[in-house]
């Protein structure tokens, strides 16, 4: 999930050591586009505490930049875009599913499970390999193998804006104090 065609897990293979060695981790990655203009877009985040701003974009585009141009794996023309996963993120990895249990999201599968391909529900956390959610509209849940998903996004809740809020305001007070450290020592 974290990349889709043969040549995104290829990147992936080539970029994952770079963002490590950087601080973050690559949530997902997309080579899209046609022959002629390509897009190379990575959504990612620091490995700390899962936070991504602007700076950060910009220190992992470097980053990755130097790597493409010496390694040079896709021929022709491509833009790089470094971006955060965003508050209604795509969930790529099993861990992701943990991480934001208790908050709404939607999950495609490869296949039939149950009699349908989509389901949307609340994140029950996981079991194993397996993904446990809590349907919306009824009293069940259900246990989805990982390997099985195809696409998983969080769903724009308010309680998932008032979590991004809360890591936002985190982010500030500490980088706020760190500010005041630096002056202290000055």
């Amino acid at each position: 999930m974290r990349g889709k065609t043969a040549e995104d897990l290829n990147l992936l293979e080539l970029l994952d050591p770079v963002a490590e060695a950087a601080g973050y981790a690559i949530v997902r990655l997309r080579l899209m586009g046609g022959a002629e203009t390509r897009r190379l877009q990575i959504m990612a985040e620091r490995q700390v505490d899962g936070d991504m701003v602007v700076e950060d974009c910009a220190r992992l585009s470097r980053a990755i930049s130097e790597i493409m141009d010496a390694a040079d794996p896709i021929s022709g023309e491509y833009t790089l875009e470094v971006s955060s996963p965003g508050v209604d993120r795509p969930l790529t990895r099993l861990a992701d599913f943990a991480t934001y249990e208790g908050h709404e999201a939607k999950i495609e599968l490869d296949r039939l499970a149950e009699g349908r391909k989509r389901f949307r529900g609340e994140l029950a956390g996981i079991e194993g390999d397996q993904v446990a959610l809590d349907l919306e509209g009824e009293d069940e849940t259900v246990m989805v193998p990982f390997a099985w998903i195809l696409e998983a996004k969080l769903v724009l809740t308010d309680e998932l804006m008032k979590r991004g809020a809360e890591i936002r305001a985190a982010r500030l007070a500490a980088e706020g104090q760190t500010s005041e450290h630096q002056l202290t020592t000055e």
